[in-house]
């Protein structure tokens, strides 16, 4: 901790970003490490390749998170947060890789340890706890837009403190950022209670294409790009749907096959898929993925993937047979 609380101060650029398609965690954890070193007085650039889910485009701010990184700007340190690889930040990886200083901050027990400085705790709820911890060791006083960054960065990543990975920190910041002003009904209202017409449709769509293995361990939910274009969503729209799957009775495990908007369909009918995973509990889908070259938590995971659905869908139902 002390070493990157050091980097950071002597830094004068900064650039923090966190994975593509990201979460509650990756982009309150983002907002609120940006707003942080801002008010420290560092010159600091928020990026993320994928557009903002519309449910968290309440957050402070917000709005200072960029899709595209200025090509003349010349960052003396980066932050990559809520990666298991420096890969989770897309198309901009290896420009992020030749920044002097990169600085790891994550949680899931897959992060490769990439980065010349590495802040991973496994014990750690979200990133947003870490960022939290490591906003205090600055000296930097945490106001209500941070506190509302962090406070949804561990709400949404406990699933609202339902998940194995709830402990006694997130219960303890919550109250803090809530003693200061963070109002959760706000926050709940915007990330759980507010959804467009659109989205319904295609939750709708994404209900109908469930698929159960023969022995009920797993279920499969397809989103394709024509359901996206057919109910005028998009892919940050499908946010949380993996979850009614997941809540079917007697199973293990589930899927949500998504294709990808911009992935390039090969003459061989591979097209390029993102694969997400969620658990009971009874199920490590963190170990699973890795074996797809993805990673997680051992309750949520996922992996990208180029090959034919037939063969991706295959591959996903023979996994029931060891679960």
């Amino acid at each position: 901790m002390d070493k990157i609380v050091n980097q950071l101060k002597n830094s004068r650029n900064v650039l923090i970003t966190s994975h593509v398609n990201p979460d509650g965690d990756a982009i309150g954890s983002l907002v609120a490490m940006g707003l942080a070193l801002r008010a420290y007085g560092i010159k600091a650039t928020l990026y993320n390749e994928s557009p903002i889910p519309a449910v968290y485009r309440f957050l402070p701010s917000v709005e200072l998170i960029s899709r595209q990184i200025d090509a003349k700007l010349i960052f003396d340190t980066a932050i990559v947060l809520d990666c298991g690889n420096l890969e989770r930040v897309g198309s901009n990886a290896s420009m992020i890789s030749g920044i002097p200083a990169v600085i790891n901050i994550d949680h899931h027990i897959t992060n490769n340890g990439f980065g010349t400085l590495q802040l991973i705790d496994l014990a750690a709820c979200a990133t947003a706890e870490i960022v939290y911890r490591l906003v205090k060791a600055m000296g930097i006083e945490i106001d209500k837009a941070m506190g509302t960054s962090i406070y949804t960065g561990i709400v949404t990543d406990t699933g609202s403190f339902r998940f194995s990975n709830t402990n006694h920190t997130a219960f303890a910041i919550c109250d803090e950022m809530v003693q200061m002003g963070v109002q959760p009904y706000n926050v709940a209202q915007h990330v759980y209670g507010t959804y467009s017409l659109g989205r319904i449709k295609l939750l709708n769509l994404a209900l109908e294409s469930i698929e159960i293995s023969s022995n009920g361990n797993v279920s499969m939910m397809m989103l394709t790009r024509q359901m996206l274009a057919d109910t005028g969503t998009h892919p940050e729209d499908a946010a949380g749907l993996i979850n009614y799957a997941r809540r079917i009775e007697d199973v293990k495990m589930a899927a949500l096959i998504q294709e990808q908007v911009n992935g390039n369909n090969g003459r061989d009918g591979k097209k390029q898929y993102h694969v997400s995973l969620r658990s009971d509990g009874s199920v490590d889908v963190a170990a699973i993925a890795s074996g797809f070259g993805g990673g997680g938590h051992p309750s949520a995971a996922g992996f990208g993937i180029k090959s034919t659905l037939a063969d991706l869908k295959n591959r996903i139902i023979q996994l029931s047979e060891t679960l």
